[in-house]
């Protein structure tokens, strides 16, 4: 179970309360800066991955989009990159960075999926790589060729498959036997399946993608909202400042 904290504070905490490992999430780090989702840089990124595998002793995984190029080669560099702060997994997506949901044609996301791979065998650092494809999102029935895409980047080296929107237990079993030995990770946006369904099926890594950070973004606009009305009483569910100095003390 990997869930996504979008700073430093959040993955510390995410930490004390027993999880693990962790993954990073681009929509939650992008909205900490006011910005939307796949707006920041890969300087940006970088820097954040950085510190939150600085701010914890877990495992920190990266999401980090489309590799922030367009080539193979431009993948490896950023591939590199990514390492050097730290991260202990990275993903890498086939969305093009052109701002609409097109997708690289199979062959060339293989391409890059290959140079990721042959990145990380280079740097010596044992570093999980992630292969996403992101077609569920724009069409959930397209499960065949998200599976044809996963089975190509398994065969090309990546370590975990995923496809975000796949929600059907017949199509997460399908993938998982698809990929098979290699693990399938799938995204929790919401209420439904739980841990324990998820396992059944034979999946064998959870993460929440940008939903914790939507959950955080909804309490604060509740009470803003009711303070906005005249009323105060949106900030009694508030955690106490002394538990949560406490709980950060702990990481001094």
């Amino acid at each position: 179970m990997l869930p996504n904290p979008w700073d430093a504070g959040s993955a510390r905490m995410l930490q004390h309360l027993g999880f693990a490992a962790l993954a990073s999430t681009s929509t939650g780090y992008a909205w900490t800066t006011g910005r939307p989702d796949y707006a920041v840089t890969r300087e940006d990124v970088l820097g954040h991955l950085a510190s939150l595998s600085a701010s914890v002793d877990i495992p920190v995984n990266a999401d980090f989009e489309s590799g922030f190029a367009a080539e193979p080669a431009g993948v490896a560099a950023s591939v590199i990159l990514a390492i050097e702060t730290g991260v202990a997994g990275l993903s890498i997506e086939d969305r093009k960075l052109d701002g609409t949901n097109d997708l690289f044609d199979l062959s060339y996301a293989v391409e890059r999926i290959r140079a990721a791979r042959e990145a990380i065998d280079r740097s010596g650092e044992d570093v999980i790589l992630v292969a996403r494809t992101e077609g569920l999102l724009s069409d959930p029935a397209a499960i065949s060729p998200a599976i044809d895409k996963l089975v190509a980047f398994a065969e090309a080296g990546a370590d975990c498959l995923y496809a975000p929107g796949a929600r059907e237990k017949a199509d997460i079993a399908t993938m998982v036997r698809a990929v098979a030995p290699r693990p399938l990770n799938v995204v929790a946006m919401g209420p439904g399946m739980s841990v324990a369904e998820l396992a059944d099926l034979g999946v064998r890594r959870i993460s929440v993608g940008g939903a914790l950070a939507r959950v955080a973004w909804a309490a604060l606009i509740a009470a803003a909202e009711r303070i906005k009305a005249g009323s105060f009483e949106g900030l009694a569910g508030g955690t106490p400042g002394d538990r949560l100095n406490d709980i950060f003390g702990s990481f001094a």
